[in-house]
């Protein structure tokens, strides 16, 4: 897969005469033509002297092409991700906003009541920055060794540390913030449902009698996002992408439109949240900068979008995809940023910590907003929920296919295909309902896996570009790679105390 087709043009030697017994004369000997005055005008008069030219550069730019051409796998032309190869700038818009915009964006007033204004909003601003700058440096290292493209980041991790040192760094995280996060939408987009359902229904007495258990609202999601992931591979979501980011920043915008809109709850407070322990404290900063941090996602997702799109050496895959990243960025900003000052302006200390925004909306203002208003802002929700599911568990169709093709050299049969997406979707469904109280190690895990997002990307820049040492770039991706897997460590430590002195309830096949 990472073979160059290269072309050597060197001089062609002529053969000696073996009957000739004179030897070559000196070079100085020869006697040499004399230059005509005309030639150079000739050459430049005569009528093939334009195309000749024209057809010498083409020929050239053709060898500079083939010269960094990719033999691309065949095996990757049947593989989910990059079995269509025609994405552009605004697919990668809707996937990147339809990945970064989730769920968590609505616990963000929370960390806000332990950081307060300025600490939370620089917080904010730095996360939003650092991320930013790691999806760079991931769009940059797609196509950093010419001939080859790293359509999976787990391919570019063990190309930069090592295939022993890459899996073992990057194959839980990635693992878990896909099929993970797969399952955390399933809990969200199945209770979500329940809420919409009462919220539609109100006082129905009828809607009481005939009430599903939260396990079946999680079935009837499942059902829903499998029959949305029969859809073959990346590209073909490209819609559905574009749906999950137009719901997405609705309800972020109508959330919190409506908080500030309305009148503040009384006794609200903008004191910082303290405990009365030093470590305690420590511990609920820490757990602040794992919701900031958690709020932004998708990076295990960048490559593979990326990987989705035509590339040459004229028009390299980064330039749409930076393009796309950038627009869906100044719309996270526009979603991210209002949520969380506009929220903890709205609740401040009384926001409620399950639920964030969409429990504080129903719980301090369900009578004096319409009822349509709080339906549409649950639905769009589950509609988003089911768009993200798609594109989070396309890695999982694409690993799980890759072992089939893998033994058997040929593209998955359309029914086996179906199969996979369907035995996935199974399994999730069976997670989220015999381990309902993962969400409460969602820190904990997902500390594990904030390297993915903000120190892998730096330290293989290094490792695959290798910048002079002590230079700019230099410190400051090996500035920004220690402080990410520091923080990593933290923010562990953060959520491994908070479970030790607060507890958690640990049960099995009764979600709450």
């Amino acid at each position: 897969m990472s073979e160059l087709v290269e072309i050597n043009s060197g001089p062609v030697m002529g053969s000696n005469n073996p009957t000739s017994a004179t030897p070559p004369p000196h070079p100085h000997s020869i006697p040499r033509t004399p230059k005509s005055p005309f030639s150079s005008a000739a050459r430049m008069m005569t009528p093939l002297a334009s195309p000749m030219k024209k057809a010498i550069a083409s020929m050239q730019n053709c060898l500079e092409e083939v010269g960094h051409l990719t033999k691309l796998d065949p095996q990757d032309s049947w593989l989910p991700i990059t079995e269509s190869r025609n994405g552009n700038a605004y697919y990668a818009a809707f996937h990147t906003l339809s990945s970064g915009i989730g769920f968590q964006a609505l616990l963000l007033p929370l960390a806000f009541t332990t950081l307060g204004w300025v600490w939370g909003i620089i917080s904010l601003s730095l996360a939003f920055i650092w991320q930013l700058y790691t999806l760079w440096l991931l769009i940059q290292l797609h196509e950093s060794v010419p001939g080859t493209r790293y359509s999976r980041y787990l391919r570019l991790s063990m190309a930069a540390f090592g295939e022993r040192w890459g899996k073992i760094l990057a194959l839980f995280p990635t693992l878990y913030l896909a099929g993970g996060t797969c399952v955390s939408l399933i809990m969200m987009g199945g209770s979500t449902m329940k809420i919409f359902f009462h919220t539609v229904c109100g006082t129905n007495t009828t809607c009481d009698t005939y009430t599903l258990s939260l396990v079946e609202w999680y079935l009837i999601f499942v059902c829903s996002a499998l029959i949305l992931a029969q859809l073959p591979n990346l590209n073909s979501i490209a819609g559905i992408s574009l749906v999950g980011a137009a719901t997405a920043v609705t309800y972020c915008t109508l959330t919190w439109v409506l908080s500030v809109s309305k009148t503040r709850p009384p006794g609200v407070s903008y004191e910082p949240v303290l405990t009365k322990s030093a470590i305690g404290n420590v511990s609920s900063i820490l757990n602040a900068l794992g919701i900031i941090a958690f709020a932004f996602r998708g990076h295990n997702l960048v490559l593979e979008i990326q990987g989705t799109m035509p590339s040459t050496v004229k028009n390299p895959s980064s330039v749409p995809m930076w393009k796309g990243v950038k627009f869906s960025y100044i719309i996270i900003a526009c979603c991210l940023f209002p949520m969380a000052v506009g929220g903890y302006w709205a609740y401040g200390d009384l926001i409620p910590t399950n639920g964030g925004m969409l429990s504080a909306l129903d719980e301090y203002h369900r009578e004096d907003t319409p009822r349509m208003i709080l339906g549409l802002a649950s639905l769009f929700v589950v509609i988003n929920c089911l768009t993200s599911f798609q594109i989070y568990a396309m890695p999982v169709f694409d690993n799980l296919e890759f072992r089939y093709t893998s033994n058997k050299n040929g593209p998955c049969p359309w029914w086996l295909r179906t199969g996979i997406r369907v035995f996935f979707g199974c399994l999730a469904f069976f997670i989220s309902v015999a381990l309902p109280f993962l969400k409460n190690l969602a820190a904990l895990i997902g500390g594990i896996a904030l390297p993915v997002t903000l120190a892998y990307p730096c330290l293989m820049w290094i490792r695959i570009k290798k910048p002079h040492r002590y230079s700019a770039m230099w410190w400051l991706n090996c500035s920004l790679g220690s402080l990410g897997m520091i923080l990593s460590i933290l923010l562990v430590f953060g959520a491994i105390w908070t479970i030790a002195t607060q507890g958690i309830a640990i049960h099995f096949f009764k979600p709450e």
